[in-house]
Protein backbone atom coordinates (compact mmCIF):
# COMPACT_ATOMS: atom_id res chain seq x y z
CA UNK A 1 0.00 0.00 0.00
CA UNK A 2 1.40 3.38 -1.03
CA UNK A 3 2.06 6.07 1.58
CA UNK A 4 -0.48 8.39 -0.05
CA UNK A 5 -3.13 5.68 0.19
CA UNK A 6 -2.31 5.13 3.85
CA UNK A 7 -2.61 8.87 4.51
CA UNK A 8 -5.99 9.07 2.76
CA UNK A 9 -7.23 6.04 4.68
CA UNK A 10 -6.16 7.55 8.01
CA UNK A 11 -7.72 10.90 7.08
CA UNK A 12 -10.94 9.20 6.06
CA UNK A 13 -11.19 7.29 9.34
CA UNK A 14 -10.47 10.48 11.29
CA UNK A 15 -13.14 12.49 9.44
CA UNK A 16 -15.69 9.71 9.87
CA UNK A 17 -14.98 9.60 13.61
CA UNK A 18 -14.98 13.42 13.91
CA UNK A 19 -18.35 13.86 12.20
CA UNK A 20 -19.99 10.66 13.47
CA UNK A 21 -23.56 11.75 14.34
CA UNK A 22 -23.74 9.57 17.43
CA UNK A 23 -25.76 12.20 19.31
CA UNK A 24 -28.80 11.63 17.05
CA UNK A 25 -31.43 9.27 18.44
CA UNK A 26 -31.87 7.59 15.05
CA UNK A 27 -28.18 6.68 14.85
CA UNK A 28 -28.11 5.44 18.44
CA UNK A 29 -31.19 3.32 17.79
CA UNK A 30 -29.74 1.93 14.56
CA UNK A 31 -26.54 0.84 16.32
CA UNK A 32 -28.56 -1.02 18.93
CA UNK A 33 -30.85 -2.40 16.24
CA UNK A 34 -27.89 -4.04 14.53
CA UNK A 35 -26.98 -5.92 17.70
CA UNK A 36 -30.64 -6.77 18.35
CA UNK A 37 -30.82 -8.32 14.87
CA UNK A 38 -27.64 -10.32 15.52
CA UNK A 39 -29.08 -11.58 18.80
CA UNK A 40 -32.38 -12.46 17.14
CA UNK A 41 -30.57 -14.20 14.28
CA UNK A 42 -28.41 -16.21 16.70
CA UNK A 43 -31.42 -17.32 18.73
CA UNK A 44 -33.83 -18.05 15.88
CA UNK A 45 -31.67 -19.29 13.02
CA UNK A 46 -28.30 -20.65 14.07
CA UNK A 47 -29.27 -23.78 16.03
CA UNK A 48 -32.27 -24.87 13.98
CA UNK A 49 -31.28 -23.60 10.52
CA UNK A 50 -27.56 -23.10 10.12
CA UNK A 51 -26.24 -25.97 12.25
CA UNK A 52 -28.21 -28.65 10.33
CA UNK A 53 -27.28 -26.94 7.05
CA UNK A 54 -23.58 -26.98 7.96
CA UNK A 55 -23.69 -30.70 8.75
CA UNK A 56 -25.58 -31.43 5.52
CA UNK A 57 -22.99 -29.44 3.57
CA UNK A 58 -20.18 -31.34 5.29
CA UNK A 59 -21.89 -34.65 4.48
CA UNK A 60 -22.22 -33.68 0.81
CA UNK A 61 -18.51 -32.90 0.72
CA UNK A 62 -17.52 -36.20 2.34
CA UNK A 63 -20.12 -38.85 1.50
CA UNK A 64 -21.47 -37.72 -1.89
CA UNK A 65 -19.17 -38.74 -4.71
CA UNK A 66 -18.03 -36.14 -7.20
CA UNK A 67 -19.26 -38.42 -9.96
CA UNK A 68 -22.82 -38.27 -8.62
CA UNK A 69 -22.75 -34.47 -8.48
CA UNK A 70 -21.31 -34.24 -11.99
CA UNK A 71 -23.89 -36.70 -13.30
CA UNK A 72 -26.88 -34.63 -12.20
CA UNK A 73 -25.55 -31.08 -11.73
CA UNK A 74 -22.29 -30.93 -13.69
CA UNK A 75 -21.75 -28.77 -16.75
CA UNK A 76 -21.91 -31.85 -18.98
CA UNK A 77 -25.24 -33.07 -17.54
CA UNK A 78 -28.41 -32.63 -19.56
CA UNK A 79 -29.80 -29.18 -18.91
CA UNK A 80 -33.30 -30.44 -18.23
CA UNK A 81 -31.94 -32.81 -15.59
CA UNK A 82 -29.45 -30.39 -14.03
CA UNK A 83 -31.80 -27.41 -13.71
CA UNK A 84 -34.77 -29.59 -12.81
CA UNK A 85 -32.85 -31.24 -9.97
CA UNK A 86 -31.44 -27.89 -8.79
CA UNK A 87 -34.85 -26.21 -8.72
CA UNK A 88 -36.71 -29.08 -7.07
CA UNK A 89 -33.96 -29.64 -4.48
CA UNK A 90 -34.06 -26.01 -3.47
CA UNK A 91 -37.86 -25.84 -3.42
CA UNK A 92 -38.33 -28.57 -0.82
CA UNK A 93 -35.88 -27.15 1.73
CA UNK A 94 -37.79 -24.03 2.88
CA UNK A 95 -34.61 -22.22 3.89
CA UNK A 96 -33.64 -18.55 4.04
CA UNK A 97 -31.00 -16.80 1.93
CA UNK A 98 -28.33 -17.55 4.54
CA UNK A 99 -29.17 -21.16 5.39
CA UNK A 100 -28.90 -22.16 1.73
CA UNK A 101 -25.30 -20.90 1.51
CA UNK A 102 -23.39 -23.87 2.96
CA UNK A 103 -25.45 -26.22 0.79
CA UNK A 104 -24.69 -24.15 -2.33
CA UNK A 105 -21.00 -24.00 -1.43
CA UNK A 106 -20.85 -27.75 -0.92
CA UNK A 107 -22.40 -28.80 -4.22
CA UNK A 108 -20.33 -26.18 -6.08
CA UNK A 109 -17.16 -27.53 -4.50
CA UNK A 110 -18.08 -31.07 -5.47
CA UNK A 111 -18.21 -30.10 -9.13
CA UNK A 112 -21.72 -28.80 -9.86
CA UNK A 113 -21.84 -26.48 -12.84
CA UNK A 114 -22.17 -22.78 -12.09
CA UNK A 115 -25.61 -22.59 -13.73
CA UNK A 116 -27.27 -25.43 -11.78
CA UNK A 117 -25.54 -24.31 -8.56
CA UNK A 118 -26.90 -20.78 -9.02
CA UNK A 119 -30.36 -22.18 -9.80
CA UNK A 120 -30.21 -24.10 -6.52
CA UNK A 121 -28.93 -21.01 -4.69
CA UNK A 122 -31.89 -18.93 -5.90
CA UNK A 123 -34.59 -21.59 -5.64
CA UNK A 124 -33.93 -22.55 -2.01
CA UNK A 125 -35.24 -19.36 -0.37
CA UNK A 126 -37.37 -18.13 -3.29
CA UNK A 127 -39.50 -21.09 -4.38
CA UNK A 128 -40.14 -23.17 -1.27
CA UNK A 129 -43.66 -24.56 -1.13
CA UNK A 130 -44.54 -23.15 2.29
CA UNK A 131 -43.73 -19.60 1.22
CA UNK A 132 -45.75 -19.87 -1.98
CA UNK A 133 -48.84 -21.20 -0.16
CA UNK A 134 -48.58 -18.58 2.60
CA UNK A 135 -48.26 -15.84 -0.01
CA UNK A 136 -51.40 -17.03 -1.79
CA UNK A 137 -53.38 -17.26 1.45
CA UNK A 138 -52.35 -13.93 2.95
CA UNK A 139 -51.62 -11.70 -0.05
CA UNK A 140 -53.98 -13.22 -2.58
CA UNK A 141 -54.02 -16.07 -5.09
CA UNK A 142 -52.85 -13.91 -8.00
CA UNK A 143 -49.71 -12.77 -6.18
CA UNK A 144 -49.04 -16.31 -4.94
CA UNK A 145 -49.25 -17.77 -8.44
CA UNK A 146 -47.14 -14.94 -9.89
CA UNK A 147 -44.49 -15.55 -7.24
CA UNK A 148 -44.41 -19.29 -7.94
CA UNK A 149 -44.16 -18.90 -11.72
CA UNK A 150 -41.67 -16.05 -11.51
CA UNK A 151 -39.40 -17.82 -9.01
CA UNK A 152 -39.24 -21.08 -10.99
CA UNK A 153 -38.51 -19.17 -14.20
CA UNK A 154 -35.90 -17.01 -12.45
CA UNK A 155 -34.00 -20.01 -11.08
CA UNK A 156 -33.63 -21.55 -14.53
CA UNK A 157 -33.10 -18.36 -16.54
CA UNK A 158 -30.56 -16.81 -14.16
CA UNK A 159 -28.69 -20.11 -13.96
CA UNK A 160 -28.55 -20.39 -17.75
CA UNK A 161 -27.41 -16.79 -18.17
CA UNK A 162 -24.69 -17.20 -15.53
CA UNK A 163 -23.50 -20.41 -17.18
CA UNK A 164 -23.35 -18.66 -20.58
CA UNK A 165 -21.57 -15.52 -19.39
CA UNK A 166 -18.90 -17.44 -17.48
CA UNK A 167 -18.75 -20.47 -19.77
CA UNK A 168 -15.00 -20.15 -20.43
CA UNK A 169 -14.13 -19.91 -16.74
CA UNK A 170 -16.41 -22.83 -15.97
CA UNK A 171 -14.86 -24.94 -18.73
CA UNK A 172 -11.44 -24.27 -17.23
CA UNK A 173 -12.66 -25.12 -13.73
CA UNK A 174 -14.17 -28.40 -14.88
CA UNK A 175 -11.08 -29.25 -16.95
CA UNK A 176 -8.79 -28.75 -13.96
CA UNK A 177 -10.88 -31.24 -12.01
CA UNK A 178 -10.28 -29.45 -8.71
CA UNK A 179 -12.33 -26.51 -7.57
CA UNK A 180 -9.94 -23.75 -6.41
CA UNK A 181 -12.28 -23.08 -3.48
CA UNK A 182 -12.51 -26.74 -2.42
CA UNK A 183 -11.13 -27.67 0.98
CA UNK A 184 -12.35 -31.25 1.25
CA UNK A 185 -12.59 -34.31 -0.98
CA UNK A 186 -14.87 -37.25 -0.54
CA UNK A 187 -13.38 -40.11 1.45
CA UNK A 188 -13.56 -43.71 0.39
CA UNK A 189 -16.81 -45.08 1.71
CA UNK A 190 -17.28 -48.33 3.57
CA UNK A 191 -17.55 -51.04 0.86
CA UNK A 192 -20.15 -52.85 2.97
CA UNK A 193 -22.42 -49.80 3.00
CA UNK A 194 -24.77 -49.43 0.05
CA UNK A 195 -25.60 -46.30 -1.87
CA UNK A 196 -29.14 -46.13 -0.56
CA UNK A 197 -27.78 -45.86 2.99
CA UNK A 198 -25.84 -42.68 2.21
CA UNK A 199 -28.94 -41.34 0.43
CA UNK A 200 -31.12 -42.17 3.45
CA UNK A 201 -28.56 -40.50 5.75
CA UNK A 202 -28.78 -37.28 3.71
CA UNK A 203 -32.58 -37.48 3.52
CA UNK A 204 -32.91 -37.81 7.29
CA UNK A 205 -30.73 -34.72 7.86
CA UNK A 206 -32.76 -32.75 5.31
CA UNK A 207 -35.93 -33.91 7.06
CA UNK A 208 -34.57 -32.62 10.38
CA UNK A 209 -33.84 -29.25 8.79
CA UNK A 210 -37.30 -29.01 7.21
CA UNK A 211 -39.41 -30.16 10.17
CA UNK A 212 -37.42 -28.30 12.83
CA UNK A 213 -38.17 -25.06 10.96
CA UNK A 214 -41.76 -25.84 9.96
CA UNK A 215 -43.69 -22.58 10.02
CA UNK A 216 -46.93 -22.13 11.89
CA UNK A 217 -49.88 -22.01 9.44
CA UNK A 218 -52.46 -19.23 9.57
CA UNK A 219 -55.39 -21.62 9.97
CA UNK A 220 -56.13 -24.72 12.02
CA UNK A 221 -57.16 -27.17 9.31
CA UNK A 222 -55.17 -28.74 6.50
CA UNK A 223 -52.02 -30.77 5.93
CA UNK A 224 -49.58 -28.03 6.93
CA UNK A 225 -51.42 -27.44 10.20
CA UNK A 226 -51.41 -31.18 10.95
CA UNK A 227 -47.66 -31.35 10.36
CA UNK A 228 -47.13 -28.25 12.50
CA UNK A 229 -48.79 -29.96 15.46
CA UNK A 230 -46.35 -32.87 15.33
CA UNK A 231 -43.28 -31.22 13.77
CA UNK A 232 -41.21 -31.54 16.95
CA UNK A 233 -42.18 -35.20 17.29
CA UNK A 234 -41.06 -35.76 13.71
CA UNK A 235 -37.81 -33.87 14.32
CA UNK A 236 -36.96 -35.86 17.45
CA UNK A 237 -37.84 -39.11 15.72
CA UNK A 238 -35.52 -38.28 12.83
CA UNK A 239 -32.75 -37.36 15.29
CA UNK A 240 -33.06 -40.81 16.84
CA UNK A 241 -32.88 -42.41 13.39
CA UNK A 242 -29.85 -40.26 12.55
CA UNK A 243 -28.12 -41.37 15.74
CA UNK A 244 -28.73 -45.02 14.84
CA UNK A 245 -27.26 -44.46 11.36
CA UNK A 246 -24.19 -42.73 12.75
CA UNK A 247 -23.48 -45.53 15.23
CA UNK A 248 -24.25 -48.50 12.98
CA UNK A 249 -23.37 -47.41 9.45
CA UNK A 250 -20.29 -45.18 9.66
CA UNK A 251 -16.72 -45.69 10.76
CA UNK A 252 -14.91 -43.37 13.14
CA UNK A 253 -12.61 -42.05 10.40
CA UNK A 254 -15.57 -41.16 8.19
CA UNK A 255 -17.30 -39.33 11.01
CA UNK A 256 -14.13 -37.39 11.82
CA UNK A 257 -13.84 -36.33 8.18
CA UNK A 258 -17.50 -35.30 8.23
CA UNK A 259 -16.98 -33.11 11.31
CA UNK A 260 -13.82 -31.62 9.81
CA UNK A 261 -15.61 -30.77 6.55
CA UNK A 262 -18.47 -29.20 8.51
CA UNK A 263 -16.00 -27.11 10.52
CA UNK A 264 -14.47 -25.78 7.28
CA UNK A 265 -17.85 -24.39 6.23
CA UNK A 266 -18.48 -22.92 9.68
CA UNK A 267 -15.15 -21.04 9.61
CA UNK A 268 -15.70 -19.75 6.08
CA UNK A 269 -19.34 -18.71 6.32
CA UNK A 270 -20.36 -17.84 9.88
CA UNK A 271 -18.14 -14.74 10.43
CA UNK A 272 -19.34 -13.21 7.14
CA UNK A 273 -22.96 -13.98 7.98
CA UNK A 274 -22.86 -12.34 11.39
CA UNK A 275 -21.01 -9.31 10.01
CA UNK A 276 -23.58 -8.95 7.23
CA UNK A 277 -26.51 -9.35 9.62
CA UNK A 278 -25.05 -6.64 11.87
CA UNK A 279 -24.74 -4.16 8.98
CA UNK A 280 -28.20 -5.07 7.68
CA UNK A 281 -29.58 -4.33 11.15
CA UNK A 282 -27.90 -0.94 11.19
CA UNK A 283 -29.36 -0.03 7.80
CA UNK A 284 -32.85 -1.56 7.87
CA UNK A 285 -33.45 -2.72 11.45
CA UNK A 286 -35.21 -5.91 12.43
CA UNK A 287 -38.30 -7.06 10.53
CA UNK A 288 -41.24 -5.12 11.92
CA UNK A 289 -39.08 -2.55 13.73
CA UNK A 290 -38.64 0.92 12.26
CA UNK A 291 -35.33 1.71 13.95
CA UNK A 292 -32.66 1.39 11.23
CA UNK A 293 -30.80 4.27 9.61
CA UNK A 294 -33.26 4.06 6.68
CA UNK A 295 -36.77 4.89 7.96
CA UNK A 296 -39.56 2.51 6.97
CA UNK A 297 -41.63 5.51 5.84
CA UNK A 298 -39.07 6.21 3.11
CA UNK A 299 -39.46 2.67 1.79
CA UNK A 300 -43.26 2.81 1.91
CA UNK A 301 -43.30 6.15 0.08
CA UNK A 302 -40.89 4.92 -2.58
CA UNK A 303 -42.77 1.76 -3.56
CA UNK A 304 -46.21 3.17 -4.27
CA UNK A 305 -47.61 2.82 -7.80
CA UNK A 306 -45.94 0.80 -10.55
CA UNK A 307 -43.22 3.05 -11.91
CA UNK A 308 -39.75 1.88 -12.90
CA UNK A 309 -38.33 3.64 -9.85
CA UNK A 310 -40.81 1.99 -7.46
CA UNK A 311 -39.99 -1.49 -8.76
CA UNK A 312 -36.25 -0.87 -8.90
CA UNK A 313 -36.26 0.51 -5.36
CA UNK A 314 -38.21 -2.52 -4.15
CA UNK A 315 -35.71 -4.85 -5.81
CA UNK A 316 -32.60 -3.10 -4.50
CA UNK A 317 -33.87 -2.55 -0.96
CA UNK A 318 -35.16 -6.12 -0.83
CA UNK A 319 -31.80 -7.42 -2.03
CA UNK A 320 -29.98 -5.84 0.92
CA UNK A 321 -32.58 -6.61 3.60
CA UNK A 322 -32.55 -9.88 5.52
CA UNK A 323 -35.77 -11.90 5.43
CA UNK A 324 -36.05 -14.97 7.62
CA UNK A 325 -38.06 -17.79 6.07
CA UNK A 326 -41.72 -16.75 5.60
CA UNK A 327 -41.28 -13.35 7.30
CA UNK A 328 -41.48 -11.58 3.94
CA UNK A 329 -45.25 -12.25 3.82
CA UNK A 330 -46.32 -10.29 6.95
CA UNK A 331 -43.81 -7.57 6.10
CA UNK A 332 -45.33 -7.21 2.64
CA UNK A 333 -48.82 -7.28 4.11
CA UNK A 334 -47.87 -4.22 6.17
CA UNK A 335 -46.26 -2.43 3.20
CA UNK A 336 -49.25 -3.11 0.93
CA UNK A 337 -51.49 -1.69 3.64
CA UNK A 338 -49.27 1.41 3.63
CA UNK A 339 -49.75 1.90 -0.11
CA UNK A 340 -47.26 -0.42 -1.80
CA UNK A 341 -48.23 -1.27 -5.38
CA UNK A 342 -48.83 -4.84 -6.58
CA UNK A 343 -45.90 -4.65 -9.01
CA UNK A 344 -43.31 -3.63 -6.40
CA UNK A 345 -44.80 -6.24 -4.04
CA UNK A 346 -44.01 -9.02 -6.52
CA UNK A 347 -40.61 -7.46 -7.18
CA UNK A 348 -39.80 -7.62 -3.49
CA UNK A 349 -41.01 -11.23 -3.28
CA UNK A 350 -38.73 -12.24 -6.16
CA UNK A 351 -35.62 -10.36 -5.03
CA UNK A 352 -35.85 -10.09 -1.23
CA UNK A 353 -35.97 -13.68 0.07
CA UNK A 354 -33.27 -14.87 -2.38
CA UNK A 355 -30.74 -12.16 -1.52
CA UNK A 356 -29.44 -10.30 1.51
CA UNK A 357 -26.27 -8.47 2.44
CA UNK A 358 -24.91 -11.45 4.44
CA UNK A 359 -25.82 -13.71 1.52
CA UNK A 360 -23.84 -11.56 -0.93
CA UNK A 361 -20.74 -11.49 1.27
CA UNK A 362 -20.61 -15.27 1.50
CA UNK A 363 -21.35 -15.85 -2.20
CA UNK A 364 -18.51 -13.49 -3.05
CA UNK A 365 -16.09 -15.56 -0.96
CA UNK A 366 -16.88 -18.65 -3.07
CA UNK A 367 -17.39 -17.46 -6.63
CA UNK A 368 -15.64 -14.08 -6.60
CA UNK A 369 -16.86 -10.49 -7.07
CA UNK A 370 -17.55 -10.64 -10.85
CA UNK A 371 -19.90 -13.60 -10.62
CA UNK A 372 -21.51 -12.26 -7.44
CA UNK A 373 -22.19 -8.83 -8.95
CA UNK A 374 -23.57 -10.46 -12.10
CA UNK A 375 -25.86 -12.76 -10.11
CA UNK A 376 -27.19 -9.97 -7.89
CA UNK A 377 -27.69 -7.68 -10.89
CA UNK A 378 -29.61 -10.36 -12.78
CA UNK A 379 -31.94 -10.92 -9.82
CA UNK A 380 -32.54 -7.18 -9.37
CA UNK A 381 -33.10 -6.43 -13.07
CA UNK A 382 -35.35 -9.43 -13.71
CA UNK A 383 -37.37 -8.80 -10.56
CA UNK A 384 -37.84 -5.15 -11.57
CA UNK A 385 -39.02 -6.00 -15.09
CA UNK A 386 -41.29 -8.80 -13.88
CA UNK A 387 -42.82 -6.59 -11.19
CA UNK A 388 -43.57 -3.83 -13.71
CA UNK A 389 -45.16 -6.31 -16.12
CA UNK A 390 -47.30 -7.81 -13.33
CA UNK A 391 -48.31 -4.36 -12.09
CA UNK A 392 -49.48 -3.40 -15.57
CA UNK A 393 -51.36 -6.69 -15.93
CA UNK A 394 -53.32 -6.48 -12.68
CA UNK A 395 -53.51 -2.71 -12.54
Amino acid sequence: MKERTKLLLIAGVFLAAYFLPIEHARVQGAILEGFYLVKWYAREHVMLCLVPAFFIAGAIGVFVSQGAVLKYLGSSARRTVAYGVASISGAILAVCSCTVLPLFASIYKRGAGLGPAIAFLYSGPAINVLAIILTARVLGLELGVARAVGAVAFAVIIGLIMAFIFRHEEAERQANGIDPFAAQTAVAGDPTRRGWQDAAFMAVMIGILVFANWGSPNREAGLFSSIWKIHWHLTIGLLVVLGYMIVRWYKREELENWVQATWVFVKQILPLLFGGVLVAGWLMGRPGHDAGLIPAAWISAAVGGNSLWANLFAAVSGAFMYFATLTEVPILQTLIGAGMGQGPALTLLLAGPALSLPNMLVINSYIGPRKTITYVSLVVVMATITGMAYGCLVG
